[in-house]
Order: structure tokens, then C-alpha cells, then sequence
């Protein structure tokens, strides 16, 4: 009996640390397409930081994507930033961004950014999709 509580032990947490790997993996992702797409922007970079957002919120962005996305000004990402990942969505803290993001097949892009909080109404964002 004692056998199979240790083995059920073990494998519990085992799991447990393959569910925070995971969770930390897609965290970082998604703080790296966020600071990617961010430094893309604000080093005038409007193909490369066009090539992460969201279909929805390319098509938003004013014709041609890649000179749309920078007239919209957006800073550098800040050395320090604070990740939520909820399931297929992420948000991305940066001191002076957020950053919304969304998993698809081929992997995280922004939905949202250059979004500022506003108390208890949603965030109001410069770029965002329809």
C-alpha cells in the first residue's frame, strides 16, 4: 500500500511540474512575440512587426500594414515586464505597453497594443482588431 501512495505521490507531482513548465514555455512566448512585435514597431520595422499581428487586427491597421503599424509610434518594450497567460490568450505588461495576444497554429500574435488601462472600463489600445 505504501508502494502504491509513493508511486501516486510521484506521478502527481510530476505532472504538476510538467503544468508549470508548460505554463512558464507559453509565458515566454508570448512575452517574446510581444517584445518582438514592440521592437519591430519602434525601430520602423513595419514588415516585421506586421508579421505578428492577428488577421483581424492586420486588416485594421490603415493600408499598407507595414507603414500603417508605424506611424502608429509605438515604444520599445521596457527591459522588465509582467506576463498573464489564460489558456489561448496572453496579456503582456511592458512600463510604458500592453500588449494582448492570442494562440494560433503557428504560434502566439498580437491582437492588441498600445493599450493603456482605464479603472474598471476595458483597455483603450491604439492597435486592435475588429
Amino acid at each position: 500500500m505504501q508502494r502504491l501512495v509513493l508511486r501516486a505521490t510521484l506521478l502527481i507531482t510530476m505532472l504538476l511540474l510538467a503544468g508549470c513548465s508548460s505554463v512558464e514555455q507559453r509565458s515566454g512566448a508570448a512575452e517574446e512575440t510581444a517584445r518582438r512585435f514592440l521592437q519591430a514597431a519602434a525601430n520602423g520595422d513595419g514588415q516585421a512587426a506586421c508579421g505578428v499581428l492577428a488577421p483581424a487586427t492586420e486588416a485594421e491597421i490603415d493600408a499598407p500594414c507595414a507603414q500603417g503599424i508605424v506611424d502608429e509610434a509605438l515604444t520599445a518594450p521596457s527591459d522588465q515586464a509582467e506576463t498573464q497567460v489564460y489558456g489561448q490568450r496572453a496579456l503582456v505588461r511592458f512600463a510604458d505597453d500592453t500588449v494582448f495576444l492570442a494562440v494560433f497554429p503557428d504560434g502566439w500574435r498580437v491582437v492588441a497594443a498600445g493599450c493603456e488601462p482605464r479603472g474598471e472600463r476595458p483597455y483603450d489600445c491604439t492597435v486592435q482588431g475588429g
